[in-house]
């Protein structure tokens, strides 16, 4: 075993968000054929709406680009109206998963406990979690950022991830849409 084999790859992941219908998929396919056929220095991943997941995976079949679902509940099953379980974004094809987005601390009101506990059923289902952090401009320009980002870390991690692929994402409020 070499050192390099135990360096992870970056991971480059395209988040959908709310935007595509189903002819989105042919972006799907300009992305795989736009890749070079050798092993790739990064891992490349697109996680489009949950609507899409399902057809998306499929389409991806065969590639190196991964797929991924935006959010998962912390539940495996029950009444959670609109929600969706880590086990079903395994069953649409999904092997990653978007946690504790901006937009998702915000719109939702999301604390880093939760985001916690989502990458808990994540890696639980077999999903590997991509944990978002980020400070808004007023935290960046009160010089908080690095205190922020730092909180977010520690708070939205379990308390063992030992032998567990995940990855963090730093994606500053303020940059979003720039």
């Amino acid at each position: 075993m070499t050192l390099s084999s135990l360096t992870p790859r970056p991971l480059i992941a395209g988040n959908w968000k709310m935007n595509g219908l189903a002819e989105s998929l042919d972006e799907a396919h300009a992305i795989v054929a736009g890749l070079d056929a050798s092993p790739a220095a990064a891992r490349v991943a697109i996680c489009p709406p949950a609507t899409l997941l399902h057809r998306l995976s499929q389409a991806l079949e065969g590639s190196s680009v991964l797929s991924g679902g935006q959010d998962c509940h912390v539940k495996t099953s029950g009444a959670h109206t609109g929600d969706i379980a880590a086990s079903m974004l395994i069953d649409a094809g999904a092997s990653l998963v978007i946690l504790g987005h901006s937009e998702r601390r915000v719109d939702h009101d999301e604390t880093s406990a939760l985001v916690a506990a989502k990458v808990e059923a994540a890696l639980a289902a077999g999903l590997e979690p991509i944990i978002c952090v980020g400070e808004s401009l007023e935290q960046r320009e009160a010089g908080a950022a690095l205190e922020v980002v730092t909180t977010q870390v520690r708070e939205s991690l379990p308390g063992s991830l030992a032998g567990q692929a995940f990855s963090v994402a730093y994606e500053p409020i303020w940059a979003i849409g720039t």
